[in-house]
């Protein structure tokens, strides 16, 4: 029989490095939230299928993620985050880390809103900005894509000449519009909020329908990966990134409504593994 995959659900709280048990075959790979379904559908089955390997996963939003590695409350072999400025928050932790895809960011919306028809005939930040509809974002804190739709709203209060417009649509910090990243497409489909803002591979993924950003609104997240430096397995580590960046792991990114991008190293090319660069450098 085929062993399963092992993947730990997003809402679990921080667990003491030490109440990790490695068996020499286990992957832990530390995520960012945005890449749930993709990694738990696609890429962990994926990967248990190649070799001996056992994918084990937890996702969250990067900012948080970093924190909890920092801290010694999480532990890892392989960290991707939705930020690459994130690696350099780990400090000697991370020597290199690869930049390999992108995804803009959207507006998501659920279809049986009352609000659907003025999201389809109206400017999105005037709808944004109606009595009672219920908006979720996440954290700009501790997460990359908080941060962007902070960062697209200021910027779109120049584009559309609306002064005022982010704080009106964000609200007070009471306003109940943050929500954690891995729990923001359940609250959406289940109606409990009406818009939010998603990375555009979460709504083509989730197949919830969305509103694109002009260009010149449209930020996005960079996807990268880096083996930490005190990985318990590094040597599955190397398979796992290898793989990710390689056809096969392509091919899943692709599935899901991830941008591939060309590799982009940054780091100390001499700590590469052998395997890593031969994907990237072939």
């Amino acid at each position: 029989m085929r062993r399963r995959t092992m993947l730990l659900g997003a809402a679990m709280l921080p667990v003491p490095a030490r109440a990790w048990a490695w068996d020499g075959r286990t992957v832990d790979v530390l995520y960012a939230g945005s890449l749930l379904k993709l990694m738990e559908r696609g890429v962990a089955p994926a990967f248990d299928a190649i070799g001996d390997d056992i994918f084990r996963g937890y996702a969250g939003p990067s900012g948080a993620l970093v924190h909890q590695i920092r801290g010694g409350l999480r532990r890892g072999d392989v960290f991707i985050s939705a930020d690459p400025a994130l690696n350099g928050r780990l400090g000697d932790l991370v020597c290199w880390y690869i930049i390999f895809a992108r995804s803009p960011l959207v507006i998501g919306y659920n279809p049986q809103s009352p609000i659907v028809d003025a999201l389809q005939t109206r400017p999105w930040y005037e709808v944004l900005q109606l009595p009672g509809i219920r908006i979720g974002r996440t954290d700009p804190a501790l997460d990359p894509k908080g941060a962007l739709t902070v960062h697209m709203l200021q910027q779109a209060e120049a584009f559309y000449h609306q002064p005022g417009l982010a704080a009106r649509i964000m609200g007070s910090d009471r306003s109940g519009q943050v929500r954690p990243e891995e729990s923001l497409v359940g609250r959406l489909q289940s109606g409990q909020i009406d818009v939010g803002f998603f990375y555009a591979m979460e709504t083509a993924d989730m197949q919830i329908p969305s509103i694109e950003l002009p260009p010149e609104l449209a930020l996005a997240a960079r996807y990268s990966v880096t083996i930490l430096k005190d990985a318990p397995n590094p040597d599955g580590a190397a398979r796992f990134v290898a793989f990710l960046l390689g056809k096969e792991g392509s091919a899943v990114l692709r599935q899901h409504g991830l941008e591939k991008m060309a590799p982009v190293l940054v780091g100390d090319d001499r700590t590469l593994p052998a395997l890593v660069r031969a994907v990237i450098r072939p």
